[in-house]
């Protein structure tokens, strides 16, 4: 009698008042099973954010936690959860979004980037190859010789070499990213010798499959490969056509044509149905897809926002429950399959990082970077994990193997940052070398160092005027200025697109040489520095917000700068009213305020000298500087007299004396240390050495205005409010400025500077508020800041 057959799911139900359980129907168990791993994975990934770990091991350990080895133990729940006849249609989406996954992976890697990729780095990728693949077939007898003894021989032992072999590009890149670590030597050696691992593991992927699928002729093997070779190189030779000629129809800063996105999206289910028929898996041909997308202009960068939500958010999740629903922790009992474990993850971290080391050292890189680089490269991810399944499908790894070789991708990923910091000190440069931390210096001759930072294209024109008006006569040692594009580090696929780009730190924007189309930034300062006498070198800063600040004080102490320019965190709506761009860039200024190595400057942009650059010859700008007394005020008074140099400026400097009969009496605010003898004398020489600046040069105005109080004190500056540029100190030191203080909305701007900014202080001109490096920040400085941080916006002065 012919067996019966289970009933198939429906796809949705008639609802629970018609009697139906929606966890019986297809849909909505699959929107549970969706949303759960998602909660799941997310809650993990936040309780792992203070060890640094990168999200895919929280993703791998809440699949494990959903299947058979933790939640799994109760046959109700995987019942009710996970039952038997909902897997296909969750292996369907899992590996659908997989699918897509890797045309992403593919999307990040440059095939002209690996060309260029250097002998070091080479070196270091066959090594980290080869040596771990010979230990995986080694160790592989062992585990045929206990726990696999009815596997294939052939598959199993190249399966095992592939997985001990491979790294992680993706999570590499993630890694080096969060630990600070991209553009240094080590970060730029161990992407470039991951990228070529990661192309080589997808080739052995590719021959562990062919091998895998058949049980009879070796013929069958010969053919699969041989089609899949021919499938790469009509795709090379047809595809970018094509795709070139799309992406020179796509313009930046327009949206790509639906009709495109749509094609590439078609191409890459087509590609991963041919290479499923030839038998290597349809993940490769997705793969192959997007490794020759073209990678220069906005076209791939809007290909992977198309995706990378839907696609890294809701569906890829499934894959690692797929996988965790295969692994049974359970399954490793006994003295000898624990033994097996230690085995298995000893060889890989023995074969990755000391072949790394060795080849390493040979080619005379330092024992420690030498060492950082092994525990670099013995990164593992979602690969090894796509390797594992595939390798379980076609039955070629049992439930314990796999479960084995799980643990140790989750085991030597989780120990990859903790030993890289562990072990990886950058030299820190000797404090003696810097020695301009300032504006204000004793010999103004020297060369002017800026850092000028910008999150987006809106205050470009207003930084390039800036940097134009800040160049001088040229007399002195010239202006040099690095423009740092500061770019938030997230999880999402394209963050990797940006990483690649992080690696150009420090080298000119494009090479016209290689038809590189720059962006809109680009072109901007490109032309300015060809126009002008000013050098400037470009950075990337990509982090995430929360440690931002190291990226650019680390990059401020590397190049030795004298000021960093920071863009304020709210911009002028048309309606000349300030609104918050992003909230979380008001804690990246506050953080630098705190830590910098020089000064700082926070810029209020309303657009100075308008919306494109003006020409040196077109420059007529006023400059209005408000001194109260203090280091901060003498670092912005200093700042403005270089600005005065160019001959299209001129400085209005107005000096703030409070009248002597209401000393002590209008204004009963203390501040420590504010206003001490030493501090008098020491604005008074000031003073006394700018006006004799300002009696020799025609461009400087100097005005001394005797006020009784605070009222008094804003009426003078409504005066001199018709200018291009307010400059001022962040921290005015005295008892005027300190009674300003009651109405501090932004503390990083102090007293003067928020009086300035407020709706009620009305002026088209942009503010520079200037903080001087002293060493560490004390007294009310530094307090305003801290108070800042822990009231969330809430400032008090008392």
């Amino acid at each position: 009698m012919a067996a019966k057959c289970a009933t198939p799911m429906k796809a949705t139900s008639n609802g629970v008042f018609q009697g139906d359980d929606p966890l019986h129907y297809a849909l909505p168990l699959v929107i549970v099973q969706i949303c759960l791993v998602v909660v799941l994975t997310r809650g993990l990934a936040y309780v792992l954010r203070p060890l640094r770990q990168p999200r895919v091991i929280a993703e791998v350990i809440g699949g494990i936690l959903l299947g058979p080895s933790a939640f799994g133990r109760s046959e109700k729940y995987l019942q009710a959860i996970f039952p038997q006849s909902s897997l296909t249609v969750l292996d369907t989406l899992a590996n659908l979004g997989l699918l897509f996954f890797l045309f992403l992976v593919g999307l990040e890697l440059d095939p002209k980037a690996l060309r260029r990729t250097g002998k070091k780095a080479l070196g270091i990728a066959v090594t980290g190859i080869s040596v771990p693949f010979v230990m995986g077939i080694g160790t592989s007898f062992s585990l045929r010789a206990t726990i696999a003894k009815d596997s294939r021989q052939g598959p199993f032992l190249v399966f095992m070499g592939v997985a001990l072999s491979i790294t992680a590009f993706p999570v590499l890149a993630r890694i080096l990213a969060e630990l600070k670590l991209l553009t240094t030597d080590v970060g730029r050696m161990a992407m470039s010798a991951a990228a070529v691992n990661d192309v080589a593991a997808w080739i052995l992927l590719a021959l562990a499959v062919a091998l895998s699928g058949t049980e009879n002729s070796p013929l069958v093997s010969l053919w699969v490969f041989l089609c899949g070779a021919c499938f790469i190189t009509f795709c090379i030779f047809s595809l970018p056509p094509i795709f070139r000629w799309m992406a020179r129809r796509c313009s930046e800063g327009e949206a790509v044509d639906e009709i495109y996105v749509c094609g590439i999206l078609v191409a890459v289910l087509a590609a991963g149905l041919v290479t499923d028929t030839i038998g290597i898996h349809a993940l490769f041909g997705a793969f192959v897809v997007g490794v020759l997308v073209p990678k220069e202009g906005p076209f791939a960068g809007a290909l992977v926002e198309k995706v990378e939500d839907l696609i890294s958010g809701l569906f890829l999740p499934l894959y690692f429950v797929s996988s965790g629903l295969k692994t049974n922790v359970a399954t490793i009992q006994g003295a000898q399959s624990w033994g097996l474990l230690v085995l298995v993850i000893f060889t890989s971290c023995f074969g990755k990082i000391v072949g790394t080391v060795v080849v390493s050292l040979l080619c005379k890189v330092p024992r420690n970077e030498a060492l950082t680089l092994g525990f670099l490269m013995n990164t593992k991810g979602l690969v090894e994990l796509i390797v594992l399944n595939i390798g379980k499908d076609r039955g070629v790894l049992n439930d314990q193997t796999f479960a084995i070789m799980v643990l140790m991708a989750l085991f030597t990923t989780f120990i990859t940052t903790p030993l890289v910091v562990a072990t990886y000190k950058p030299a820190r440069m000797v404090g003696s070398e810097y020695k301009h931390r300032t504006i204000q210096r004793k010999d103004p001759s020297t060369q002017l160092r800026l850092l000028t930072c910008f999150h987006s294209s809106r205050i470009v024109p207003t930084l390039i005027n800036l940097m134009e008006i800040s160049r001088g006569t040229g007399k002195r040692g010239g202006l040099r200025v690095y423009a740092m594009h500061l770019k938030e580090l997230s999880e999402r696929p394209s963050a990797i697109l940006m990483v690649n780009k992080a690696r150009k730190n420090g080298l000119p924007f494009w090479n016209k040489s290689q038809g590189v189309d720059p962006d809109q930034i680009e072109v901007a300062f490109e032309a300015f520095k060809q126009l002008s006498r000013v050098s400037i070198r470009p950075t990337i800063a990509i982090s995430p917000l929360s440690s931002m600040h190291v990226d650019i004080c680390a990059s401020a102490e590397r190049k030795m700068v004298a000021l960093i320019v920071l863009p304020f965190h709210k911009h002028q709506r048309i309606d000349g009213h300030m609104e918050t761009s992003r909230n979380e860039l008001r804690f990246v200024n506050l953080h630098v305020l705190e830590h910098a190595p020089c000064s700082v400057a926070i810029l209020v942009d309303r657009g100075l000298g308008g919306a494109a650059h003006v020409a040196a010859s077109n420059v007529d700008c006023t400059i209005t500087t408000f001194f109260f007394g203090g280091h901060d005020d003498r670092e912005a008074l200093c700042y403005s007299a270089v600005m005065a140099e160019h001959p299209g400026i001129n400085l209005i400097a107005v000096h703030f004396v409070v009248d002597p009969k209401v000393v002590g009496k209008t204004v009963k605010l203390e501040i420590s240390g504010d206003g001490s003898p030493a501090e008098r004398s020491e604005n008074e020489e000031f003073i006394s050495q700018f006006k004799e600046r300002a009696s020799k040069e025609g461009s400087i105005r100097f005005e001394e205005r005797m006020v009784s109080n605070e009222a008094e004190a804003a009426d003078v500056m409504h005066e001199f409010s018709r200018c291009n540029l307010l400059v001022v100190g962040r921290m005015p030191e005295g008892e005027l400025p300190a009674s300003f203080n009651k109405r501090s909305e932004c503390p990083e701007l102090g007293p003067i500077g928020n009086l300035l900014v407020s709706p009620e202080f009305s002026t088209t001109a942009s503010v520079l508020v200037v903080q001087q490096f002293r060493g560490r920040l004390t007294g009310s400085s530094l307090r305003s800041l801290r108070e800042e941080e822990t009231t969330d916006g809430e400032y008090d002065s008392s």
